[in-house]
């Protein structure tokens, strides 16, 4: 590519939007989150507590099951870290709809 070239090309900055994403309110940070906690309850209920294996039929039950829900949290986590939800800048409002089963809006004073 020559300089001549580079130098007519528009700044890829100027045309950048600025996305906003759900961020921490994005339903999969939710899930993570809970899934999260119960591996770890799970997880250490398997190390440190009664590991019962006479009705599991020697497993660990615990363990097992706390390290698969810690990997699915980690999965949801990474999920909404590589593609986020785009919340849209304008949203227009809902028409007044008489079936709507919402209070109806108030008529402006003027």
């Amino acid at each position: 590519m020559s300089d001549q070239h580079r130098l007519g090309a528009p700044d890829p900055d100027e045309k950048r939007v600025r996305r906003h994403t759900a961020g921490a309110f994005d339903i999969r940070n939710f899930i993570g989150a809970l899934l999260g906690l119960y591996g770890v309850i799970l997880t250490l209920m398997g190390i440190f507590g009664d590991k019962a294996y006479d009705k599991t039929g020697n497993i660990d039950a615990n363990l097992y099951a706390g390290l698969v829900l810690l990997l699915i949290s980690a999965f949801f986590f990474g999920w909404a870290r590589i593609k986020p939800i785009i919340v849209p800048e304008h949203v227009e409002p809902a028409d007044e709809d008489p079936t709507r089963p919402a209070p109806r809006r108030r008529p402006r004073r003027r």
